[in-house]
């Protein structure tokens, strides 16, 4: 296909960052009416490629041309002006303004004298929410949606600019099944209306369920690019890694001991209530539910961020109830959130900075820091769970989803907790890390730690739990083990308990 046939091509862009090349002579183009998946471990170049596209950089080598002629995108607005849209990962709304400011952020209309022509605004945007089905109105405060909806505002945005080119970074990370349905409903009326879409997903899943092309990229190189109907989950997975996963999921050995923690009849209010169950050491319990089912709000309940209205809780024997996450910790307890940037890390401190900076008494003295400790800490756990950063001062912002999940861990396993929670541990990272993952939830099981995982990907909470228990609508709604832990039994027990 040649250049003018094509929306967009990306010819031999080069990016470098101080002490990396983030993309190396990259070859990319984008067609009318097809699903272009992008796929690749984090750091690979993806997010970087997207951001050349999206006019947030700007390369040191190399071309863009769209629809057949040759542009510069300086900034973010040029982009947006040739219908070239980045709908991102991490939400990038302002949760004070509302929906519809958040939808045309950059573009509110306006009339002759420079005066937002807010009926003009709203009316647009509700537009745009009632193509997708939302279930919530223009006017709407942002920052009272839930993080489902806001992802829906995001993906809004579609349809507010009428973009001929769309890409979405992991767009269903926040969804339900059912606002995935609608966004690939979308995505396939984009399709059709002859929209060129980029898709980049760790969920190979999705890959092939959306996509017709799949390019791979791994270090910053393109390794090819395939018809999706020509290829297989295993071979896109080699060619992003360098070699296949044997054993994807990794369950510890069955070796329980003494109960960790225990709850009975846990309550909180309008959120869940009568939860009631234990996990022991050695022992992976599987939380598993739809979004906002409670599973989040009760592990916050046990952590000390939200105050019980009711029930007991049990740590280590005693019967407890903290009033702060400082009081969990000092007891033994750690959780690692579901959003790791914004209740897992400060983005713009380093590695060590991160690790170091629930337990300072571990790291000082008198009140006075110990460099030599904070050194030994961070060497070591950045040795352990291999990440892939330039030294212990680098940002964090500036890593990829997967190691900055992995200095998320690293942070509460230094602790030497009694039992570990882990809320969504792998969301938005690639096949790579969350293999490394799964493997060392497994190792942290066999050394007696008590292990909690909440997870909405099915293969993924039976594959690494000993015992699952579902949730929906704040209430324990099945609990399975061994050959009894299916998928089909798992959604069975949450959609009857939905649909009672």
């Amino acid at each position: 296909m040649t250049d003018k046939e094509n929306l967009l091509v990306l010819n031999g862009i080069t990016k470098r960052f101080p002490g990396v090349t983030a993309l190396d002579g990259v070859s990319f183009d984008i067609r009318p009416g097809e699903v272009h998946a992008l796929v690749g471990e984090n750091g690979a170049g993806k997010s970087t490629l997207m951001k050349v596209l999206a006019g947030i950089y700007q390369p040191e080598e190399g071309e863009i041309r769209h629809k057949g002629e040759a542009v510069k995108l300086p900034t973010p607005r040029d982009a947006l002006e040739r219908g070239i849209l980045l709908i991102h990962q991490e939400l990038s709304l302002s949760p004070e303004l509302s929906v519809a400011e958040n939808i045309f952020l950059g573009a509110w209309p306006t009339n002759a004298l420079g005066v937002l022509q807010v009926g003009k605004l709203n009316k647009d945007a509700q537009a745009a929410l009632d193509l997708l089905g939302c279930d919530f109105t223009a006017d709407t405060r942002v920052g009272d949606l839930t993080i489902a909806r806001q992802q829906m505002v995001e993906i809004a945005r579609v349809h507010a600019f009428k973009a001929n080119i769309v890409v979405f970074d992991e767009p269903t990370a926040s969804l339900t099944d059912s606002e995935k349905d609608q966004l690939f409903a979308t995505i396939n009326t984009l399709k059709s209306h002859g929209v060129g879409i980029v898709y980049i997903s760790h969920k190979m899943d999705e890959i092939f369920q959306i996509t017709d092309r799949i390019t791979v990229l791994k270090d910053g190189k393109i390794q090819g690019t395939l018809l999706t109907k020509d290829t297989n989950a295993q071979e896109i997975t080699s060619k992003m890694i360098g070699r296949t996963l044997d054993q994807y999921f990794i369950r510890a050995k069955a070796n329980f001991g003494e109960e960790v923690l225990g709850v009975d009849k846990l309550a909180v209010e309008g959120l869940f209530e009568d939860i009631s169950f234990s996990v022991r050491t050695g022992e992976v319990l599987g939380l598993y539910g739809l979004i906002g089912a409670g599973r989040t709000e009760i592990v916050e309940t046990i952590f000390g961020i939200r105050k019980k209205d009711a029930g007991e809780i049990r740590f280590s024997g005693e019967s407890v109830s903290f009033n702060s996450a400082r009081e969990a910790i000092d007891k033994g307890l750690a959780l690692v959130p579901e959003s790791r940037k914004e209740q897992g890390l400060v983005l713009n401190m380093g590695g060590q900075d991160n690790i170091t900076l629930p337990h300072l008494k571990m790291v000082s003295n008198a009140g006075i820091m110990d460099e030599k400790r904070e050194k030994e800490l961070y060497q070591r756990y950045q040795s352990l769970l291999e990440i892939k950063t330039t030294g212990p001062d680098q940002p964090v912002s500036n890593l990829s989803g997967g190691n900055q999940q992995k200095f998320v861990l690293a942070k509460w396993l230094c602790a030497n907790p009694k039992l570990i929670i882990l809320d969504e541990p792998t969301r938005g990272i690639d096949v790579g890390s969350k293999s490394a993952i799964h493997e060392l939830i497994a190792g942290l099981a066999e050394q007696g730690l008590a292990v909690i995982v909440i997870s909405s990907e099915m293969p993924e909470v039976i594959g690494v739990s000993h015992r699952i228990l579902t949730i929906a609508e704040g209430r324990i709604a099945g609990e399975f083990t061994g050959d009894d832990m299916t998928e089909e039994n798992l959604i069975n027990a949450v959609s009857l308990r939905e649909l009672a």
